[in-house]
């Protein structure tokens, strides 16, 4: 009786191991397909998928040009609100001979972006939505959305690719 009980209980902690592992697969799986939103993105040449796709709301308080330091960059004008934080942080492992980094919103957007080398900023890139677009070197990339309206908090998308 005591060995047909431990054949059960082991029985029993095997499935319960697989439901845990399928599960724990299934979400990994998941998390891969949908965009992240707010997230931090850690890339290297030739990365994948391509586009990448993060979310957030842009806007805030601070002015843009508080948070640029200046009100135009050789990009664009550091216009519009943000928040205090970087919506995201860009990561990049190696130098990037071509990146573009486009935001996709229904309203009018701003993006600032800091990192090795300077500060850029840009308006209107692809009629009302923010984007930046060259060669980026290796290292960490703070990235801001703005909103027009001080504290307006809109919905987008950012799109970071390597495809010309």
């Amino acid at each position: 009786m005591p060995t047909k009980a431990l054949n059960s209980g082991m029985r029993l902690s095997f499935m319960i191991v697989m439901l845990f592992i399928t599960s724990t697969v299934n979400t990994a799986v998941d998390a891969e397909e949908t965009p992240t939103i707010f997230g931090d993105v850690t890339i290297s040449p030739q990365f994948s998928p391509d586009p990448l796709t993060v979310r957030g709301m842009s806007g805030g308080s601070i002015s843009g040009s508080q948070v640029g330091g200046r009100s135009e960059t050789a990009t664009g004008p550091c216009t519009g609100f943000v928040d205090v934080t970087p919506d995201h942080t860009l990561a990049l492992t190696s130098k990037f001979d071509y990146l573009k980094l486009q935001i996709q919103s229904p309203e009018d957007t701003t993006i600032i972006i800091k990192g090795p080398g300077g500060t850029w900023c840009n308006d209107d890139f692809d009629g009302k939505n923010a984007g930046m677009i060259g060669e980026w070197l290796p290292g960490n990339y703070e990235v801001w959305v703005g909103s027009y309206e001080k504290d307006k908090y809109l919905p987008y998308t950012l799109q970071i690719t390597e495809v010309k």
